[in-house]
């Protein structure tokens, strides 16, 4: 273990990271990205391969998981550290290489740019997550510069389309399942995420009757007939986090928000407005499954509506982020904590978050996951994003003790 952990090099890491970044993989565009990690991988002796998902096949697919952003291909990498047994548990590591765009917001530097300096990377993805699968990489580069003999495979997927729905995971999960545990270096604050809510996107239409503003009474406004929609909505959400929660998400002040963030309505302020537009997200709790969660949005939508025009339509669009959990007992998790506690010098704390990941898509198929990955949570998807080069370098260390104990389990 010691020759693997001492050729972990926090520079190497950073430039890697560097060069990721500086890919523009915005979502439905991460071709290139894939090649880069490609790239990556060869030059540090790894097996690597791009791969090219059917993605027709895969929206056809029992379990589609939904997406948004528009697309033409669905391109990732799969970096393989060959075991010596064909039979042994292999252990997966997932990552995604597709990011949010960079806003109209100024940045410090550019974007783009994935520029080093004090301490991090910096740009668009530096934490959420070209650091993480950099990371990844170089344990990999590690424990292959070690000479290190595994009895089972350790694989890397660098996947596509995690920030629209998970349809990357799930097409690499298609081809390939058979893992016995996963690890996702998804920026956690270096905790340990052993449970995450669920996500939905939807769209709702009102509809009224058109008039002239000067004959108002005539008509009947949509935009009237939203208003206790809206508030139903949030009365929903209310009820949604009144309910007893997972023990990981107790603290949490609102660990499943509902979100009304786009209205679309009216033609012209003197005309009566006879449609409107909402889009929004719920959040599912962990524990519940999708078809009850749109059930009760749903009902709870019916049940504000008026009956001066035809009933709300609801229309699930987008991602379909399912929740996922992992037993906090379970062995994996176990071996997790202790790998980072020997990193850290302290057990990181175990977690459960609000927000949607891949790591559902392991548990689904009961493949024991958790996310653990830098600090930098809070600046995923914001301006001047940044990731810790000493974070990155310490998630790589801890990849390794992972990988290594978990052959010897």
């Amino acid at each position: 273990m010691t020759a693997a952990l001492q050729l972990v090099d926090a520079a190497a890491i950073a430039r890697d990271a560097r060069r990721l970044v500086r890919v523009p993989s915005i979502t439905g565009d991460e071709r290139v990205a894939a090649t880069e990690v490609v790239a990556i991988a060869r030059e540090h002796g790894l097996d690597a391969e791009l791969v090219e998902f059917d993605l027709g096949a895969m929206r056809a697919a029992a379990g589609y998981p939904g997406e948004e952003a528009p697309r033409t291909d669905l391109v990732g990498a799969i970096v393989t550290l060959r075991g010596t047994d064909p039979a042994a548990p292999r252990l997966c590591l997932n990552g995604h290489v597709d990011v949010v765009r960079a806003g109209t917001e100024p940045w410090q530097r550019d974007p783009w740019s994935g520029e080093i300096a004090d301490g991090a990377v910096h740009g668009r993805g530096a934490a959420d997550m070209k650091g993480g699968v950099a990371a990844a990489l170089h344990a990999l580069a590690a424990l292959h510069g070690a000479g290190a003999v595994l009895r089972g495979d350790v694989v890397l997927q660098a996947v596509p389309s995690e920030e629209d729905g998970g349809l990357g995971t799930f097409a690499a999960l298609q081809r390939d399942d058979r893992f016995a545990a996963c690890l996702i270096p998804e920026p956690t604050e270096l905790a340990i995420v052993c449970a995450h809510g669920g996500a939905l996107t939807f769209t709702g239409i009102v509809r009224g009757r058109t008039a002239h503003a000067a004959l108002r009474l005539e008509g009947v406004s949509a935009i009237d007939r939203y208003l206790p929609v809206h508030v139903a909505l949030h009365a929903h959400e209310r009820t949604i986090n009144a309910r007893p929660r997972h023990p990981l998400m107790a603290d949490h002040p609102l660990p499943y928000p509902l979100l009304v963030g786009q209205l679309q309505a009216g033609r012209w302020s003197s005309q009566v407005p006879e449609e409107l537009r909402f889009e929004g997200r719920l959040g599912v709790p962990v524990g519940e499954s999708l078809d009850e969660a749109r059930t009760g949005l749903e009902r709870a939508v019916a049940q504000a509506a008026d009956d001066l025009g035809p009933p709300v339509e609801i229309a699930w669009t987008g991602g379909q982020f399912a929740p996922g959990e992992t037993a906090v007992d379970d062995r994996w998790v176990r071996l997790v904590r202790n790998a980072a506690a020997a990193e850290l010098g302290a057990p990181p704390a175990l977690v459960g978050v609000g927000y949607g990941a891949d790591m559902r898509q392991f548990c689904r198929r009961g493949i024991p996951c958790v996310l653990f990955g830098p600090r930098g949570l809070r600046l995923a998807h914001a301006v001047d994003e940044r990731v810790a080069i000493a974070d990155l370098a310490a998630l790589a260390r801890i990849i390794v003790r992972c990988a290594l104990a978990f052959d010897r389990r």
